[in-house]
């Protein structure tokens, strides 16, 4: 028997986020028998940790939920955090003789972009280093063409669209670092959408009368629920009658209730929060709209493939590559105009969704479980 590879993973927390579920969907999936693996988290929390395969070691740096407030009581434990990871972060000797117990990893890796300099700096100098890159960096504040090319340091960099496989690929100097970029699609599983979607509604009532918009998404202020609230109520002073279904939470929640109630629309456009299994409301909205005005891959928008929704996105990165170019579903501007002619396109309009709808019928998804995970794992087997 081969002997297990050793391999330390890092992220911040398993929360509800893309690149958190991809990363525990993707260990669900990887057999036991050929690693041995440390998942390092900054914080013990998360509604992914119970997913996480047993044979899987978690250690973490802090318990508990994350701070995202500044209340006067919270502040020196949010402080203290903080200056705990900046000095592993400067110290790493303290994490790896400590926590690590001094343990020789074949393999670190980095499970999302702000992890970059904490495996980089790793005191393991022979160990081979992964990092998986789920946001376009360019559009990401801080983020300049000097600190993208840091990421060279690693001697894989996974990315998760060809927008972001242009980017690294437009940074690269020689050849050498064009070999290191590999575009993986993320790992989804399809079969979990489609049997979660058949369970009820719970504390919402669809009229079948009135066309409804879902959207669902952590509520920052990249997703751009504003922008789809003000277009809803344009819509409304307009006479088109329709609701909006928001799904998700974040910090900037309570803006987007006030901006709702300020607009008046607190009738018509409904904020249901993060709820566990979102299918339901997918599988009985009538459109399913993306108003982000950035992604990385929009993960959503494989959710509302699979489901058959008729979909309405703006254009930001991995949008036009999930749709198949316009064929699967309407691209617009990713302005708030653009949003706009596309839900009053969805409203006047409907029976122009059929063509994608009858394309979707056979449509063969490049976005299969099965082969993201192997071919994730033969970088593994081969760094």
């Amino acid at each position: 028997m081969a002997e297990k590879k050793k391999i330390l993973i890092r992220i911040g927390s398993l929360r509800h986020g893309g690149a958190e579920k991809v990363l525990v969907t993707f260990l669900k999936n990887l057999p036991e028998e050929q690693y041995e693996i440390d998942l390092l988290l900054n914080l013990y929390s998360g509604k992914y940790l119970p997913e996480v395969p047993k044979w899987i070691n978690i250690l973490y740096l802090h318990k508990g939920e994350m701070i995202t407030t500044n209340r006067p009581h919270e502040i020196p434990k949010k402080a203290a955090r903080v200056l705990y990871q900046g000095m592993l972060k400067k110290f790493p000797n303290i994490l790896y003789k400590g926590k690590l117990k001094n343990k020789k990893y074949d393999l670190e890796f980095a499970a999302i972009h702000g992890m970059r300099d904490e495996i980089l700096g790793s005191p393991l100098k022979n160990s081979k280093k992964i990092v998986w890159i789920h946001n376009d960096l360019s559009q990401v504040k801080g983020y300049t063409e000097q600190e993208i090319r840091k990421f060279f340091g690693f001697d894989k960099i996974m990315v998760i669209s060809e927008k972001i496989e242009q980017l690294f690929h437009s940074l690269a100097r020689n050849e050498k670092e064009k070999q290191k970029i590999v575009k993986i699609y993320n790992p989804l599983d399809t079969g979990e959408f489609i049997s979660k979607a058949d369970q009820p509604v719970l504390n919402y009532t669809f009229e079948t009368s009135v066309p409804t918009f879902i959207s669902v998404g952590t509520v920052f202020p990249q997703k751009g629920f504003d922008r789809l609230l003000k277009v809803h109520k344009r819509l409304l002073d307009e006479g088109f009658q329709h609701k909006v279904l928001i799904i998700g939470d974040g910090y900037d929640f309570e803006n987007i209730k006030k901006l709702k109630s300020e607009l008046g629309v607190d009738e018509t456009a409904v904020m249901l929060g993060f709820t566990d299994n979102p299918y339901p409301y997918f599988k009985n909205a009538d459109f399913y709209i993306l108003s982000s005005r950035y992604e990385g891959f929009p993960t959503v928008l494989f959710e509302a493939l699979t489901l058959k929704k008729r979909i309405i996105s703006t254009e930001v990165s991995g949008a036009a590559e999930m749709l198949n170019n316009g064929e699967l579903g309407l691209l617009v501007d990713n302005s708030e105009d653009g949003i706009y002619q596309g839900m009053k396109e969805a409203l006047s309009h409907p029976e122009s969704f059929e063509k994608y709808i009858s394309k979707l019928k056979n449509y063969e998804m490049p976005f299969k479980l099965e082969n993201s995970v192997r071919k994730i794992a033969s970088i593994l087997d081969n760094l």
